[in-house]
């Protein structure tokens, strides 16, 4: 789970007061010194105090979920752990500024449950070092960001990225930009079925759109693609071998160019929207979920196949893709299927969402897709 903890032990206190009071449960902590309010948040979200020396923390562990304590005490705090852990979670803060620092904060990472750490320089590599420290223990790694964007490269690094961001919002849309990143962080997941193919058109020429991203799918790994917004079939990607080209991992053959493409848990794009530099979702066959970034698309007229199917519930699912046997979709257990083969009956792997779209996004209207 990422977590998304709020800096605020700048705020004076009309605005700590106004931006608690705004807070949902997409944040998970707020960060205050020892002598701010920290009880005036919601239940669901964790009090954390900072405090420069134990003599603070006497004042405060009573009321706080984490006590912080600068990384100089660690010596101190360590050697007394029945004064403080029994009361309060207890973390601690590093500014990791060269080697020693950073072999600090490795350490305070490996042994400790909350390791808090702002790195001086922009570089990633520290935190690439931390992370590797750390790797298959039970803490907790917050690392200090300064905006949303560095919040997003943070807790993708590595391909885990930290357990969660401290960031100094400017106001309630940074509060909210960061609870909401986070949140969709943790909810990478997509709800697949069985499709049963109805029908297998052979309907000429057309436009058809070829995926080329900055990351290499997995086996069972695909997109979403479809004709409708309610029912889309996970295109596989051209990772399996073919007899006259190599392999392209980092390509999904797609569709047609009017197709639908689940862009991230919520949202869908045309295959014609796109460009280098958006983000497609990866899924494979159990559902998990990844953001990948498009390098290209390539868009190109080949002979197009029409493939139909329906959902266990009566949902008519369509995906238009190109008429070869090179282009494959993914069925239950991660069969690899090429389209060219496939017959009444098969079964498919899908996705069928209760709604229709527009602009992308989900909603509850009167929708006729045929």
């Amino acid at each position: 789970m990422k977590l998304s903890w709020l800096d605020l032990r700048s705020f004076n206190d009309v605005d700590y007061k106004a931006l608690c009071e705004s807070l949902n449960s997409d944040i998970n902590g707020v960060v205050v010194d020892s002598s701010s309010p920290v009880m005036d948040c919601h239940d669901s979200v964790s009090r954390i105090a900072f405090v420069d020396s134990p003599e603070e923390a006497d004042g405060c562990i009573d009321k706080a979920d984490i006590v912080l304590f600068d990384h100089s005490w660690y010596s101190e705090i360590t050697t007394q752990p029945e004064t403080y852990k029994s009361k309060a979670e207890i973390g601690f803060f590093i500014h990791v500024i060269d080697d020693e620092t950073l072999q600090t904060a490795c350490k305070i990472a490996r042994q400790e449950k909350w390791a808090v750490i702002y790195f001086k320089d922009p570089t990633k590599i520290p935190l690439e070092i931390v992370l590797a420290s750390a790797d298959n223990t039970d803490g907790q790694i917050i690392t200090v960001v300064k905006d949303i964007q560095e919040a997003e490269i943070v807790l993708g690094v590595l391909e885990k990225g930290s357990h969660g961001v401290m960031l100094t919002p400017n106001g309630i849309i940074d509060a909210r930009e960061l609870g909401q990143l986070c949140r969709k962080a943790n909810n990478l997941e997509v709800s697949l079925e069985e499709l049963e193919v109805t029908k297998i058109s052979h309907i000429g020429m057309g436009e058809r759109a070829c995926v080329d991203t900055c990351s290499n799918f997995a086996k069972d790994e695909g997109i979403l693609i479809g004709s409708y917004s309610q029912g889309m079939i996970l295109v596989s990607s051209e990772t399996h071998p073919l007899p006259y080209m190599p392999t392209r991992p980092f390509r999904v053959n797609a569709g047609a160019i009017h197709s639908y493409l689940v862009s991230s848990v919520s949202q869908t794009n045309y295959l014609s929207e796109l460009s280098s530099g958006h983000k497609v979702l990866g899924v494979n066959c159990d559902g998990k979920a990844r953001e990948i970034v498009v390098g290209r698309m390539k868009i190109e007229v080949r002979p197009l196949l029409s493939i139909d199917a329906v959902s266990q519930s009566g949902i008519p699912v369509n995906v238009i893709v190109q008429d070869d046997w090179h282009v494959r979709v993914l069925g239950p257990g991660g069969k690899v299927l090429n389209v060219t083969e496939l017959k009444p009956g098969d079964k498919l792997l899908g996705h069928t969402a209760p709604s229709g779209r527009h602009v992308g996004l989900p909603v509850k209207e009167s929708c006729l897709e045929k």
